[in-house]
């Protein structure tokens, strides 16, 4: 693990992906149960938007509360998994920006923005982000926003931190390339920090298995 990643920029982690796509699909074959409760628990919806989809686990849970499933990725390849895993009549799948989402504003009724946030370099990139996801949630919108934490096992973090830190975990494909994934890990004061400073509004944040949790409205 290599500290610092203050030279990455967005391309670089899209380039990652683009990479590891298959193999990282492979591994990632069933939902998180954070997230399955979360939308359990959710009314119906017209749109639901799964944000940083990867390979459409999680944009599959959606389907269960809303009639159209949005799976924004940044990964063209991430997105052909994903293509290969939903059924088209009811989702789209759409290559794009998390800091810029080609969305309407108030169009979302549900959201999952799960592993994704933690990828994104730069306080400044993260923080609007959160902002474009409170812009496209609707009046009665509800997200479920995850970034790793200083609380994971993996980490040898000062449990009263107050800022997380920057850096890279290498991926190795069967081949045994290794690709080094870019992250910022979350101090869990630091998550709660940057939502409070969002447009969201923020009903609960926890801390599970390691990630830190916010439900969130939109504006």
């Amino acid at each position: 693990m290599d500290s610092g990643g203050e030279d990455y920029q967005a391309r670089d982690v899209r380039e990652t992906y683009e990479t590891i796509a298959e193999h990282f699909s492979e591994t990632r074959a069933h939902p998180w149960p954070e997230v399955e409760t979360f939308v359990s628990d959710a009314s119906p919806v017209h749109v639901g938007l799964d944000l940083g989809c990867g390979n459409g686990r999680h944009a599959a849970v959606l389907r269960d509360r809303s009639e159209l499933v949005v799976g924004l990725d940044a990964s063209r390849n991430l997105l052909g998994e994903a293509r290969d895993r939903l059924d088209g009549g009811w989702s789209r799948l759409v290559q794009g920006d998390a800091g810029r989402l080609p969305l309407r504003s108030d169009s979302v009724g549900l959201a999952v923005y799960v592993a994704t946030l933690h990828h994104l370099p730069g306080r400044e990139l993260r923080r609007r982000s959160l902002d474009e996801l409170a812009r496209v949630l609707g009046p009665d919108g509800r997200a479920l926003v995850s970034a790793w934490s200083t609380a994971h096992d993996r980490f040898d973090a000062d449990a009263d931190t107050e800022i997380g830190f920057d850096t890279t975990i290498d991926w190795t494909l069967p081949d045994d390339t290794v690709v080094p994934r870019f992250y910022h890990i979350y101090a869990p004061q630091e998550f709660e920090a940057d939502l409070a400073d969002s447009n969201l509004r923020v009903e609960r944040v926890r801390v599970s298995s390691g990630n830190c949790y916010a439900e969130v409205r939109g504006e």
